[in-house]
């Protein structure tokens, strides 16, 4: 089955369901699934790589000095180890879905039946975000029982934090498949994000510990408020104002994302 046949099947489906957003989503969020099953190398991307990086820091992040910043190696590794989930299960991977089915022409077939646009970016964005949530529950209980991190009071917030991550990073990933011309470019197009957030979002080495003015520079960085959330659940260490501040550069680039979707998101190859 090819990939236009398996959006299509879902599609023919629709034909004898009540006609709503959700279904079509639904339709075409299962036809997304089956397609990725078939991908080995983008399901090695999103359930083993996240697993593997947190697991290779370990020793790295042992040997800092995180008493100074009222951190332990749980509350440094269980943020990141979420961070990598974002980026590896949703973020790459959802730019190179939008890019290839783009393509394949299956974006604009898509277009000239019932579905809105919006329901087309967020149905093929769907098992990304599911895989990805279920994935980040597993390491989060993971990380909390084999380093010893207990539950705290705020974990809500290490969840809306999680949330509103997936959200961000799927605009993200919709505005690099905007900027991006081939599917072979976009393997090249996720780097630039992808390696700045891991050396400068807090992941590896948690902002409270790099100069001042280094630090600044990098919580203006788009994954660091989700990092920054995420972990202020884990310690309850934030104030209001902190919150806040990450909760306005989350809406920030959010805004930047899809204002860039908006303007630039193709339906069909550039010829």
């Amino acid at each position: 089955m090819s990939t236009l046949d398996a959006v299509r099947s879902p599609a023919r489906a629709r034909e004898r369901t009540p006609n709503n957003a959700a279904d079509r989503m639904k339709a075409l969020g299962r036809a997304e699934l089956t397609l990725l099953g078939r991908n080995k190398s983008a399901l090695f991307t999103m359930l083993a790589l996240p697993s593997l990086l947190t697991y290779s820091l370990y020793s790295a992040v042992q040997s800092m000095d995180l008493k100074r910043a009222g951190l332990t190696v749980g509350t440094v590794l269980l943020p990141g180890a979420l961070g990598y989930v974002l980026l590896f299960a949703v973020y790459s991977t959802l730019s190179g879905v939008y890019v290839v089915r783009r393509e394949e022409l299956v974006l604009k077939r898509l277009r000239t039946g019932e579905l809105r646009d919006l329901e087309i970016l967020a149905g093929a964005a769907l098992p990304a975000l599911v895989l990805g949530l279920a994935q980040s529950v597993l390491l989060a209980a993971g990380c909390s029982v084999l380093m010893d991190v207990p539950v705290p009071g705020t974990v809500w917030l290490a969840v809306v934090g999680l949330l509103l991550g997936m959200g961000l990073m799927g605009a993200l990933a919709a505005a690099t498949a905007a900027l991006t011309k081939s599917a072979e470019a976009a393997q090249i197009a996720v780097l630039p994000l992808m390696m700045v957030s891991i050396l400068g979002s807090g992941m590896v080495v948690p902002l409270d510990t790099l100069p001042d003015q280094l630090a600044a520079v990098c919580e203006m960085l788009p994954l660091t408020p989700v990092i920054g959330l995420i972990r202020d659940g884990w310690t309850s260490a934030a104030g209001a104002g902190d919150v806040l501040r990450e909760l306005l550069v989350m809406v920030v680039w959010t805004f930047i994302a899809v204002l860039v979707v908006r303007k630039r998101f193709r339906w069909e190859p550039r010829r």
